[in-house]
């Protein structure tokens, strides 16, 4: 009996390898298609930003794109407008998404802030038509 029981837990194990494997496998290829969105994501927003550095720019720009479970942000500013970022993740995390990332650099006379944000619970999600509309409110204030 003793071994009947040891190839059967071996044969447990390597089950429990496969199915471990073939996880990370999955996990390979929804993490690939997220790079894959980011990118393309990144590069239409370093052509939109050397377009409008290009242009001028007379009033804040913002722009909303809605992945599913996470959003991105992108608004373009004057160095000249006192833009307070914390207000605009505050309007993310009333709207029930989270800030994962942040970013911003200056091109010209203009900030060029990026924000990544994920759904709290994916299964509920974050209304991005409210999320924008919150947000065109606040830059009009400034």
């Amino acid at each position: 009996m003793g071994v009947l029981q040891e190839i059967a837990s071996q044969q447990d194990q390597l089950d429990l390898a496969a199915a471990y494997i073939k996880h990370l496998r999955e996990r390979i290829e929804k993490l690939k298609r997220l790079k894959e969105e980011a990118m393309r994501s990144t590069e239409a927003s370093s052509s939109m930003m050397e377009r409008t550095a290009s242009v001028g720019l007379t009033s804040p720009v913002l722009e909303l794109r809605d992945f599913g479970s996470s959003i991105e942000l992108v608004l373009i500013t004057g160095l000249n407008k006192n833009f307070m970022l914390y207000e605009v993740i505050s309007i993310f995390e009333q709207e029930g998404a989270e800030v994962v990332s942040a970013s911003f650099s200056t091109v010209g006379g203009k900030i060029f802030h990026t924000l990544h944000a994920q759904a709290k619970l994916s299964r509920v999600g974050v209304e991005t038509t409210r999320v924008c509309q919150r947000l065109q409110e606040l830059i009009k204030s400034y």
